[in-house]
């Protein structure tokens, strides 16, 4: 799973695909259908359904809606396909001529989530 958590962005986008940022804990995310995207852990089992209401920009076929802040009634749904964890992360600490060296390490929890729809107005995306 080297580095596969970070969200990098995508720079094939077409004018017929249906695409949206959405801020999920805190970050944003450019997702559209069918998309695997790793979050920050979300609450929930695997194989369950989690919606964001939290829509900052919409592109539906070319019209591009941006919310201020957020986009009333557009929602993207998606389900928890897995936790997981990241790389571990060597943090080390060194104070010179005192002595002193601290190495500690950290794995950050992710949650895999598969986009399942992008709606508007309650009306699903094709």
């Amino acid at each position: 799973m080297k580095n596969s958590y970070l969200c990098t962005p995508k720079i094939h986008y077409q004018t017929y695909i249906m695409y949206a940022i959405v801020e999920i804990a805190g970050q944003q995310f450019l997702v559209e259908k069918k998309d695997e995207i790793f979050v920050h852990r979300l609450e929930g089992e695997a194989g369950s359904n989690v919606e964001f209401e939290k829509v900052l920009l919409l592109d539906d076929k070319g019209t591009i809606n941006i919310g201020k802040p957020h986009i009333e009634g557009s929602k993207v749904t998606g389900k928890i396909i897995d936790h997981a964890r990241g790389d571990k992360v060597i943090v080390f600490k060194k104070k010179r001529r005192k002595g002193f060296q601290k190495e500690t390490g950290h794995r950050q929890d992710f949650t895999k989530v598969l986009i399942e729809n992008i709606s508007v107005n309650g009306v699903a995306a094709e």
